[in-house]
Formats: structure tokens, sequence, C-alpha cells
């Protein structure tokens, strides 16, 4: 999509009519709300490609499968990582002079290191988190009464998201000096990658509390469904209601299940054949793949190979 005209907004899809008003004011945004979608989308199946659950029912977005639409545990992880993504996207956008309204952020309060000193360009968190909320959680905040737990739930996974987020900013430092000598290092506060968050999003998700949401003193909160579970923390993802076991194909329940999925034989862990196929067994097969060997260096300056055959074996879930 052009970004060139207010009308544009109606055109995207997947948004909702609280969203539209946002879009049209900040026009200048949308490019990099457009570029979280895709990397929440790379990023959680980067995260969970080794694990019966694979992320794929994010492909349909804004469609969501079952899975999604029901408040799992994967709903949590999503939603939080695309809250974070959002505020990524817009806060390096900033850093990078891609925004006009924004720029890098101010310099820590703080002293630096010794031997260093403040300067280069830092990502712009608070303007990130700022507007990233207000565009991934316009949605959320009016809504039918029956759908009051899965609005709550959802702006609780969001915020967990951003707080992940604005606790991966680090320091990172470039070293001046005489033959790479770093008698002098500048040194700025930046984010650490989308690939990073979602996976610290993901050790939430699998701590993840099941939750309810009642009347507790003045207001509804939510609550562990286990009354001798320990309180819901601001960091906990939480969840409505039990994930399928993803082993076998279910669409009612957003299921595509482990069939044909390549396994390893050798693991113990979630792409172990024995987890990942659910007890179903696998089949094995023989591949041969093309690779480069027997290179050489060639003086001056390149590197010579030769293409070889190779048989590889594969492990597929029955």
């Amino acid at each position: 999509v052009a970004w060139d005209e207010p009308q544009r907004c109606r055109l995207l899809a997947g948004t909702v009519p609280a969203q539209v008003p946002l879009c049209r004011r900040n026009l200048e945004l949308m490019p990099s709300v457009a570029r979280a979608a895709a990397a929440t989308k790379s990023a959680c199946q980067g995260a969970f490609a080794a694990a019966r659950w694979n992320c794929s029912s994010i492909e349909r977005a804004p469609a969501f499968a079952p899975d999604l639409r029901r408040g799992t545990r994967e709903s949590a992880f999503v939603h939080a990582l695309a809250a974070a993504a959002v505020a990524h996207g817009i806060a390096r956008a900033c850093a990078s002079g891609e925004l006009p309204l924004c720029s890098c952020a101010s310099s820590p309060a703080e002293e630096p290191a010794p031997g260093s000193r403040w300067g280069g360009c830092a990502d712009n968190v608070r303007h990130g988190l700022q507007l990233g909320a207000a565009f991934a959680d316009s949605a959320l905040v009016s809504g039918k009464a029956g759908r009051r737990a899965s609005q709550a739930v959802r702006l609780h996974n969001s915020a967990v998201g951003r707080q992940v987020l604005s606790d991966s900013l680090e320091t990172k430092c470039k070293c001046h000096g005489v033959s790479g000598s770093c008698s002098v290092k500048t040194c700025w506060k930046g984010l650490r990658s989308l690939a990073d968050i979602a996976s610290d999003l993901k050790a939430k998700y699998l701590a993840a509390i099941k939750v309810t949401h009642r009347l507790l003193g003045p207001r509804k909160q939510l609550v562990p469904k286990d009354t001798a579970a320990r309180p819901v923390q601001e960091t906990d993802l939480v969840y409505l209601v039990s994930s399928p076991d993803y082993c076998t194909v279910n669409p009612q329940l957003g299921s595509l299940g482990t069939h044909d999925r390549q396994c390893n034989k050798t693991s113990a862990g979630s792409d172990g054949c024995d987890l990942l196929c659910c007890g179903r067994g696998y089949n094995t097969y023989t591949e041969e793949v093309l690779e480069r060997c027997h290179c050489k260096y060639r003086w001056c300056c390149y590197v010579a190979c030769r293409t070889c055959r190779r048989a590889v074996q594969r492990h597929v879930c029955k």
C-alpha cells in the first residue's frame, strides 16, 4: 500500500473502526505497522518452529484460526508479540529518521561507563510504546459485556509484550581510536531484536496462567482459575481456555496436526520424533542434497568450490 492519502486507511485488512482515525492522523506510521505485522509472523514461527504448535495459525491473519480467537496460551503469545512488534517498529523508525514527528531518544540521565560517552542515535522507546499502545489497544478499550473477559486478557497480554520490549533496552557501543584501539566508546540505548523478545515471551508462554474474569472487590479482575495458584502478576501471560494438543487435525479448534512434519530422531526436546509425532511413529526416507565442497581460495580474490551430492536421512511424522 502507498500511504499517500487518508482514504487508504479504509482499505487495510484487519483494522477495526477505532483504528481508522488513528491511521488517518498518523499515515507516516503505517509502513512501520505493516512491517510489524510481517515481523510478528516471522518471529512467532521462528520461536515455535520445532514445537507441535508452530505458529501456522497466524498465516490466516487477520482472519485468525479458532485457536487464536478463543483466548488460548497461543493467543496470549501472539497478542503480546504483536504489541511488542508495533512499538519496536515505531521506536526503530524514529531512530532511523523515517518518521517526521520523532527522532532519536534523549541521552540517558545516568553517567556513561568509564572510557565511554553517550552519543549515536538511541531507539525512541517512549514514542514507540505510546503510539504502539494507542494503535494495538484501540480495538479493545470498549465492547460488549460478553467479550469483556477476552478484552481484559488481550489488554493484559499486550501490556506484558510492551514490558518485555522495554526490558530489552540495552547499552550498545561503537569503538573509536587508532587502529581499533577503542580508546573511546560512543554508546547509546538500543532495543534487542524482535527474535530475542519472542524468545523471552516464549518463556512466559510456557509459564502462562489460566484465569477467569470475576468480581474482586469493587471491580472485575483477572484471577487464577486454580484457587491454589499464586496471584496474577503484571509480567505474567494469561489465558482463558486450554489449548488443543495440536496432534491431529481439528478445524473447530484450529489444530492442523503434526502429520508429515519433519522431526529429529535423536532429540529429546519438542522437535524430537517421540513428542512431535505424538506417539504415532515416523517414516524415514533418504534425500539427495547438493552442497558446496572442496572449496579453495584463489589468489586474488575469490573462493572456488565444487558441487557435491550427499545423501541425507529425513524423518517425518506418520
